[in-house]
């Protein structure tokens, strides 16, 4: 499947120079100049990268005794355990850090105040959700903190990430058949490599003309991974999309861990995303520098991305296409931003902060 075979369903003739004209400088990060149309002729899709959203249970097989409150780690095995982490930082927050109630309060406020910053107080209709340890705290931001968005119970299959982060989502839509993860094949990779990695899940939502949206919400290898594992998991999602029916829409939201250093060395958006989708940020979020920052390099990456693939062979005659005005990153919520502009990760002990990552959204819209 290619786009230009496809016209990227806009259609690119109707997105034209004019509509590209029309995303300029002014659609910065915060995106505060256009307004986001709601209402049965779109729908909204935002991708966020949570930042470890845990509770403070162990979780029998997962690494995740940094997560737990500092009464519950004052034993001689947790701290024998927390000793073999080899980063000074990881061991000290494993020894050290409280991740009690009130911390944990705060940061689903913090996370639901992101997601509500879309849609005037709603949030947006589709949430694909990354670093999300269980169904548990998926279920607590829903109900208890995400109430005004109206979503349906949320959709999270447990992968085998060793920490056992986890890819999911939220949504308002009804669905079509039954959520599957698909775990990806990374041959050759070794067992300390393969532990540290997700599935991709898939979901297929109705939309309310009745017609069918097959999405993805992705969360690949770190950058410290070698590429030959990220490209793996590009091949899978396009394996993936490869298999639905012609007349579907399909998306990918989420967190592809491909740096810009990565992208310019290897071509890995030219390669594994454009033949086959719509790089939303670049159709849309015109001046947008990134949702990552990498200090020591100075350096900003779309590591978070949406990518839009309309049904093939439909063209002109599109049902849903990307509205390419509508791409930002959402940024505005309270305490997403350091004083020096860059994404503010949640601190500990303060409890201050939200993601290293920020979120971005899109809009679709029927013709």
């Amino acid at each position: 499947m290619n786009l230009a075979a496809l016209s990227l369903s806009l259609p690119l003739a109707a997105l034209g120079l004019a509509a590209l004209a029309g995303c300029n400088h002014s659609m910065s990060e915060n995106h505060e100049t256009t307004p986001e149309r709601t209402g049965d002729a779109s729908l909204t899709i935002m991708t966020f990268n949570v930042e470890n959203l845990f509770d403070n249970v162990d979780d029998p097989g997962k690494e995740d005794r940094t997560y737990l409150a500092l009464a519950d780690k004052q034993s001689a095995e947790h701290k024998a355990a927390c000793s073999e982490i080899q980063v000074d930082r990881w061991r000290e927050q494993c020894l050290d850090w409280d991740w009690s109630d009130d911390i944990i309060e705060q940061k689903l406020a913090v996370v639901a105040g992101v997601i509500l910053q879309v849609g005037g107080g709603r949030g947006p209709d589709i949430v694909a959700l990354q670093e999300v340890e269980n169904i548990g705290i998926l279920e607590r931001l829903r109900t208890e903190y995400l109430a005004a968005a109206g979503y349906k119970p949320g959709i999270l299959i447990e992968g085998d990430d060793l920490r056992g982060v986890d890819v999911a989502f939220l949504t308002r839509l009804e669905l079509a058949g039954s959520p599957v993860l698909h775990r990806t094949d990374f041959s050759g990779a070794g067992k300390d490599r393969v532990y540290d990695t997700r599935g991709i899940l898939e979901a297929t939502f109705v939309r309310p003309d009745g017609t069918l949206m097959t999405g993805y919400s992705v969360h690949y290898p770190a950058p410290f991974h070698p590429t030959e594992m990220r490209e793996a998991a590009y091949r899978h999602l396009n394996a993936l999309r490869a298999e639905l029916p012609p007349d579907r829409d399909a998306f990918a939201a989420g967190d592809f861990n491909t740096t810009s250093v990565e992208d310019r060395d290897k071509d890995m958006l030219g390669r594994f995303a454009r033949p086959s989708w719509a790089v939303t940020h670049e159709i849309g979020c015109r001046g947008c520098k990134g949702t990552s920052y990498y200090a020591p390099r100075d350096d900003w990456s779309f590591l978070d991305m949406i990518l839009w693939s309309p049904a093939a062979g439909r063209g002109e005659n599109a049902t849903w296409r990307l509205r390419a005005d509508s791409v930002r990153i959402a940024n505005a919520a309270p305490g997403q931003k350091r004083p020096d502009g860059t994404p503010w990760r949640f601190q500990m002990p303060a409890g201050v902060g939200v993601s290293d990552h920020w979120p971005v959204v899109v809009t679709i819209e029927s013709k």
